[in-house]
């Protein structure tokens, strides 16, 4: 073994009160005080690992240096994630599992996507018109709470619209918190968990048809490498994957009216979307605002990176918020500025909003175009399909609160068709 340098380390014996103080920019102060884009802390009682930058981010995808089983702590897993789904998989079996989420994201089933967004927004402004005052961000939730059960081919009764997007927000709620937005995170998992169990029941018996091109489908009849259908549970965690990240959007969308309010020179532009300039706009949105605060991997084996160690078992952290943040990769980052995409060489480790890599191989977020293609209809919904007056409220966001939101979840008044 050739020689190493010493890893920055926090002194102390653990770190997650600071973590929890200091949010999303936990991480990225810890690597300008020590003057890295490494270092060594202690949360929830265990060593980490943190690291920053796209070669960090390189680092990090690299599949045979690192594994995702066993990463992500109980409190998460039972209730953002939920158990055995394709997030805690690797080799084979994560490759098998990814294969089947990729299959979901043909052109032709983004274009039905596509479709049902645009149906469900026109549904939205007519309800819109005869409110007062529309809190966007609990609205936008409730849209792609729609969008997310249609697409996916999942029976959603209107009766039960209001419970499902509460849950289905709920466990998106919970990834950072601790308390009761903890604890309604979990008790939303074990309902929703229960709701689509029943429901995949009901496909596997021939009591309901589901759509072969559906979600809902493909993930009742998928088979493992053992040629074994998945258990309801896992099935459900998988139908769930799907239905939630969706519901996530929401916050984007939100962000992105405010970024629209902020930046009213750029509606014009957005609306008349030349050159792309939609893409840009969404993709500097998701850049921008903040969303997951860092990822979690083990290390598979000793090695060494950059001059530093590695041992088997390590937890690394990739810093997300940090590295769309960095100076060194992005020219004034903290800029809304969606012109700079113009110039993005297109790096899958430099741009991590939703992790990076590879989508078909690795850990990248297979609903990524999703959430590209549904921000860019719903933002162009909102910059020229209606008007709206905005209200003084206060739309600033804490950076202690993970995940965030603008405090007033975005008031909009008198809404009408442009």
């Amino acid at each position: 073994m050739g020689s190493t340098t010493a890893i920055p380390k926090e002194e102390g014996l653990d770190h997650t009160i600071e973590l929890l103080k200091e949010g999303y920019e936990y991480i990225p102060n810890r690597m300008r005080q020590y003057d890295t884009e490494i270092f060594e802390t202690r949360l929830l009682g265990k060593k980490a690992i943190c690291i920053s930058g796209e070669e960090a981010a390189e680092l990090f995808y690299d599949t045979e240096l690192f594994k995702r089983k066993g990463v992500v702590p109980g409190r998460i897993e039972k209730s953002l994630f939920g158990e055995g789904g394709v997030q805690g998989l690797d080799d084979a079996a994560h490759r098998h599992r990814k294969a089947m989420f990729m299959s979901l994201m043909e052109p032709q089933r983004l274009h039905v996507l596509d479709e049902i967004t645009k149906e469900q927004w026109e549904i939205a402004i007519d309800k819109w018109k005869a409110m007062d005052t529309v809190a966007l961000f609990h609205e936008a939730e409730e849209i792609m709470c729609r969008v997310a059960c249609r697409w996916a081919g999942v029976p959603l009764w209107a009766k039960d619209l209001e419970l499902r997007t509460k849950d289905l927000g709920a466990m998106i709620d919970a990834f950072g918190a601790i308390g009761p937005r903890h604890w309604q995170g979990r008790r939303a998992r074990t309902r929703s968990e229960k709701w689509i169990a029943y429901i995949v029941r009901q496909v596997r018996t021939g009591n309901l048809t589901a759509d072969e091109d559906t979600a809902l489908y493909q993930i009742a009849w998928h088979e493992d490498l053992n040629g074994n259908l998945l258990d309801i549970k896992t099935a459900a965690v998988e139908i769930l994957n799907i239905l939630r990240p969706i519901v996530a959007i929401g916050r984007f969308v939100t962000f992105g009216a405010v970024a629209l309010y902020e930046n009213p020179e750029k509606q014009d532009k957005l609306i008349a979307d030349k050159e792309d300039y939609s893409q840009k706009f969404v993709q500097e949105v998701r850049r921008y605002y903040p969303f997951g605060p860092f990822l979690g991997a083990l290390a598979r084996k000793d090695f060494n990176w950059s001059g530093y160690h590695f041992k088997k078992g390590d937890m690394v952290l990739l810093d997300l918020y940090g590295t769309n943040h960095s100076p060194k990769i992005w020219e004034y980052p903290d800029v809304f500025w969606p012109d700079r995409f113009s110039e993005w060489d297109g790096s899958p480790f430099n741009f991590i909003p939703q992790g990076g890599g590879d989508f078909e191989m690795g850990h990248r977020c297979a609903g990524e175009w999703i959430t590209v293609q549904v921000m860019r209809t719903s933002l162009k919904y909102l910059a020229g399909k209606i008007d709206y007056d905005v209200p003084a409220q206060d739309l600033s966001y804490s950076m202690l609160r993970m995940p965030t939101i603008p405090k007033s979840r975005f008031l909009i008044e008198n809404v009408r068709r442009a």
